[in-house]
C-alpha cells in the first residue's frame, strides 16, 4: 500500500513538471507577417561591452507593469507568456541585481534572443525622439494665450470587437451628434473655433505645443519658476501627417533638411505660415500635469533615455526587452539593451523603433537627425 502511495505522488510529480514545461514561452501569429530566429548572446553586437546598469531600473520598473497589467504581454502577434516572465522578474528581485555584470548574467541564464524579421529580412527603420520643452502659465496672460488642453468630456471611445468579435480590435475615437458616432474635430477646427475641454496650462508659443505633441510630452518651465511634466493624455482619433512632409511637399523645405531642430527653426521664423501648415496635421494630442520623474510611455512608467524604445504593439509586445542594433544620427553604434516601453502614431511595422534620448536642446539636435536603418532581437524567457 505504501509503495503503491508513492509511486502515485511520483508520477503526480512527473506530471506536474511535464505539464510546467509544455507551456509556450511564446506565441506567434500564424500569419506570416513576423518571424523569429533563435540565436546566441554571442550574436549580439557589443552584449559582453554594454553598461547594462543602465538598465536595472527599467527593467524594474517593467516588471512593476506587466504584474499590474499581464495582458501587455499576450496582446500582440509576438506572445510572451506572462507567468513565465514574472517568474524571471522574481528571479531578478531574489538575485539582488545592482552591477553591469549581474544584469548580464541574469540574461544569460533567464532569457534567450531570437532575430525579428518580416517577409523583407530583419532590417528596419529606427527614428528616435526626446521630452520636449516649453514655457507655461497656469492662467492666460500676456504672451500666454495658447491654451493646452486636457481630454475633453465629449471624446468618446468604442471598440469594434465590442460590438462583433469577428471585426478588427481597433479603437475608435469620436463625439456624438445627435444619434450618430461622428469623427471628433480636427487640429484645423480646434485651433480654429477652440474647444469645451478643461485647460491645463497656457503657453506662450504655437509651435512649441505642437512639438510637444509630436513627442507626446513636455517639461514645461512655469513663469512662476517652478516646472511641471505634462504627458500624453489621449488624441483626438484622426491619423497623422508628419509636418516635414507637409513642408516638403510643398518645396518649403528641401530635402535633407526635415529633422526636428530644422523644422522647428522653419516653424519659428514663418509664424504666420507655420499656422497654416501646421493645421494640415488633423491629428491633436490632449495632455495631463504628470508627477513622473520622466516622461510617461504607454507602458504607464516613465522612460530611460537612452534605454527606452517606441514599437509598434501590433508585433512586439510592451515590455520586450530588446537588443537593439543600428546607428545614431553621426553614425555612432547604438548597440544596447532596450525595453519596449512606449507606442507612437508614425511607428508601424514589425522591425521599427524609436528611440528615446532624453530631455533637453542636445536630445532634440540627436532625436531630429535619426533616420538609421537596424534590426533587433526579442530577448524571451528560457523555459522553467
Amino acid at each position: 500500500m505504501k509503495r503503491i502511495g508513492l509511486l502515485f505522488i511520483s508520477l503526480f510529480l512527473v506530471c506536474c513538471v511535464a505539464k510546467q514545461h509544455t507551456e509556450p514561452v511564446f506565441t506567434l501569429s500564424d500569419n506570416s507577417e513576423v518571424f523569429l530566429k533563435k540565436s546566441a548572446f554571442a550574436e549580439l553586437k557589443n552584449f559582453s561591452s554594454d553598461n547594462l546598469s543602465e538598465t536595472i531600473e527599467a527593467f524594474e520598473k517593467t516588471c512593476d507593469a506587466v504584474k499590474e497589467n499581464q495582458a501587455l504581454l499576450d496582446g500582440a502577434k509576438i506572445g510572451i507568456n506572462a507567468q513565465i516572465y514574472l517568474e524571471k522578474c522574481a528571479v531578478f528581485d531574489d538575485e539582488n541585481i545592482v552591477s553591469s555584470d549581474d544584469m548580464r548574467r541574469f540574461l544569460l541564464n533567464h532569457f534567450e534572443p531570437y532575430l525579428v524579421s518580416d517577409k523583407t529580412g530583419s532590417k528596419g527603420k529606427f527614428t528616435s525622439y526626446y521630452e520636449a520643452e516649453l514655457k507655461a502659465s497656469k492662467t492666460r496672460h500676456d504672451e500666454y494665450v495658447y491654451p493646452i488642453y486636457n481630454r475633453p468630456d465629449d471624446l468618446i471611445e468604442i471598440n469594434l470587437t465590442d460590438f462583433d468579435k469577428t471585426l478588427p480590435n481597433k479603437r475608435i475615437l469620436g463625439r456624438i451628434e445627435g444619434s450618430k458616432l461622428i469623427p471628433y474635430y480636427t487640429r484645423a477646427e480646434i485651433e480654429n473655433n477652440g474647444l469645451n475641454a478643461p485647460i491645463i496650462l497656457w503657453g506662450n508659443d504655437a509651435v512649441d505645443i505642437y512639438l510637444m505633441q509630436i513627442q507626446g510630452s513636455a517639461v514645461a518651465l512655469l513663469d512662476d519658476g517652478t516646472s511641471v511634466r505634462i504627458r500624453y493624455a489621449d488624441n483626438n482619433g484622426h491619423s497623422f501627417v508628419g509636418i516635414g512632409s507637409i513642408l516638403l511637399k510643398k518645396g518649403l523645405l528641401k530635402s535633407g533638411q526635415a529633422s526636428m531642430d530644422k523644422i522647428r527653426d522653419w516653424l519659428k521664423q514663418n509664424p504666420d505660415i507655420a499656422m497654416v501648415n501646421m493645421s494640415e496635421n488633423p491629428r491633436y494630442i490632449f495632455h495631463k500635469i504628470s508627477d513622473a520623474d520622466g516622461p510617461i510611455g504607454a507602458l504607464g512608467v516613465s522612460l530611460t533615455a537612452g534605454r527606452s524604445l517606441a514599437v509598434d504593439n501590433t508585433f512586439i509586445p510592451l515590455g520586450s526587452l530588446l537588443w537593439l542594433e543600428t546607428v545614431g544620427p553621426d553614425s555612432e553604434k547604438i548597440e544596447k539593451l532596450v525595453i519596449a516601453q512606449d507606442i507612437g502614431g508614425a511607428i508601424k511595422g514589425a522591425i521599427r523603433g524609436d528611440y528615446f534620448w532624453g530631455h533637453g536642446e542636445q536630445a532634440l539636435l540627436s532625436a531630429g537627425k535619426m533616420n538609421s536603418s537596424g534590426q533587433y532581437y526579442i530577448l524571451l524567457p528560457k523555459k522553467r
